[in-house]
C-alpha cells in the first residue's frame, strides 16, 4: 500500500479551480464573477458568515441577486432542497459560498444535483473546498461522493478573513485539515506530489495553530493556517480517503456530532491503527510533527489546544455507536490496514472515553 512511489508510476490529475491567494484577495470578487461564472449569483452562507455575505451583496448588486444564509453542518437534504428552490426563483446560475464547510458544502450539493457553477470563499481552516468530496444528510445517514463537477471555479483565499473566527474553532477547524493531509499520506493513489503537499500542510498547520492560540490577532499565523488548509485540501482532493474519514462522515451523519471537533477527536486513534501499516507515512507524519510516534504528539497537540478530548464530551449517544460500526463496515475503502469490526469498535471505545491512542496499537 504504502510502496516508495518516488521513481514508479503515479498520474497526478489536473486541478481545474483557480486559487487567489493573499491579504485582500476579497477585493478581486467582482472580477473573478465577470470572468469566471455566469450571473446572476446566488451567495450561500451560514448564520456565522451572515454579516459578509450581505455586504457582498451590497457591493455587488448588478451581480447578486439574494442571499441563502440557512447552511446547516452535514448539509442535511431539507437544506438543499430549500436552496435548489431559492436560487430557481431568483434566477440565479451560480452561486459564491462565503465561510466554512457548511457554505462550502451546500455549494457542492447544488453544483453536483442543479449544475450550479460557484466560487468559494472559505473563512475556516478544513481546506474541503479544495476537494471533488460532496456529502449530504438524509435522515441519519450522511452519503458521500467524488465528482469532478463540485468542485469550484474559483477559491478566494484571503487571510484577513479568518481573523473574526474564534481561536477554539480555528483550532478544529486546522486539526480537520492535518486529518485530511495525513490520509492522503498512506492513499492508495498518493504521489511523489501528494507527499510533498501532505507533509508540508501538516507541518505548517501544527507549527500555526498554538500561534493563533496565543495571539488570535496576528497576521503570520492566520496566513500559515490558511495556507497549510490550502495544501491539505489539495492533496485530499488528488486522493482517496480511508478509515478516518468513514468513520467521520458515520459519526456525524448519524450522531449529529460536530464535523471538525469529531476529527480531532478521532484523528490520533485511527493514526495509532492505520500508520503501524504504513511506514513512509508515519515517518513522514513524524518529520512533519517533530516527534517519532505521530499518534502521541497529535495527542499531546489536542491537549495543549484545549480540544474536547472525547467523542462523549461532543455529545455522542453510546448506543448509536454500533450504527457508526455498521456503517463503517457497509461499503469497501481503500486502508492501509485490515478493517474489522473488533478494530472499529476498540477505536471508536477508545475515542469515546478519551483513551490515549496508543492503547490501538497491539491490535491484530
Amino acid at each position: 500500500m504504502n510502496r516508495d512511489v518516488g521513481g514508479g508510476h503515479f498520474t497526478v490529475p489536473a486541478q481545474p479551480t483557480q486559487v487567489v491567494f493573499g491579504a485582500g484577495s476579497l477585493s478581486t470578487l467582482g472580477d473573478e464573477l465577470a470572468v469566471s461564472v455566469l450571473s446572476p449569483v446566488l451567495l450561500l452562507c451560514s448564520n456565522s458568515g451572515r454579516e459578509l455575505a450581505h455586504r457582498l451583496a451590497t457591493e455587488l448588486p448588478d451581480t447578486v441577486v439574494g442571499v441563502f444564509d440557512e447552511s446547516r453542518m452535514h448539509v442535511p437534504r431539507p437544506t438543499v432542497e430549500a436552496a435548489r428552490k431559492t436560487a430557481a426563483s431568483l434566477g440565479a446560475r451560480a452561486c459564491v459560498a462565503v465561510g466554512g464547510g457548511s457554505a462550502i458544502g451546500l455549494a457542492k450539493a447544488l453544483a453536483l444535483e442543479a449544475n450550479l457553477q460557484y466560487i468559494a470563499i472559505p473563512t475556516t481552516y478544513s481546506g474541503s473546498e479544495m476537494t471533488p468530496v460532496w456529502g449530504i444528510t438524509e435522515g441519519q445517514t450522511k452519503t458521500t461522493g467524488r465528482a469532478e463537477r463540485v468542485r469550484p471555479v474559483s477559491v478566494l483565499y484571503d487571510p484577513d478573513l479568518t481573523h473574526s473566527l474564534p481561536a477554539g474553532v480555528s483550532v478544529t477547524s486546522g486539526l480537520n485539515a492535518i486529518a485530511h493531509a495525513a490520509e492522503a499520506l498512506y492513499a492508495p493513489d498518493r504521489s511523489p506530489l501528494t507527499d510533498l503537499m501532505a507533509q508540508e500542510a501538516v507541518r505548517a498547520m501544527a507549527a500555526a495553530l498554538p500561534a493563533v492560540v496565543a495571539d488570535p490577532t496576528a497576521d503570520g499565523p492566520r496566513s500559515a493556517a490558511l495556507y497549510a488548509a490550502w495544501l491539505s485540501g489539495t492533496c485530499l482532493g488528488l486522493t482517496t480517503m480511508s478509515l478516518h474519514h468513514k468513520l467521520c462522515h458515520a459519526l456525524g451523519g448519524s450522531l449529529d456530532l460536530p464535523h471538525a471537533e469529531t476529527h480531532a477527536v478521532l484523528l490520533p486513534h485511527t493514526l495509532a491503527f492505520n500508520l503501524e501499516e504504513a511506514p513512509e507515512a508515519r515517518a513522514r507524519m513524524g518529520q512533519a510533527l517533530g516527534h517519532d510516534d505521530p499518534s502521541t504528539r497529535l495527542w499531546q497537540l489536542n491537549q495543549e489546544l484545549e480540544v474536547p478530548a472525547s467523542l462523549r464530551e461532543l455529545g455522542a449517544d453510546p448506543t448509536g455507536l454500533a450504527t457508526v460500526r455498521e456503517q463503517a463496515l457497509s461499503a469497501p475503502y481503500a486502508n492501509p490496514r485490515r478493517v474489522s469490526g473488533d478494530s472499529l469498535d476498540r477505536i471508536l471505545t477508545a475515542a469515546f472515553n478519551g483513551e490515549p491512542p496508543e492503547r490501538l496499537r497491539p491490535m491484530a
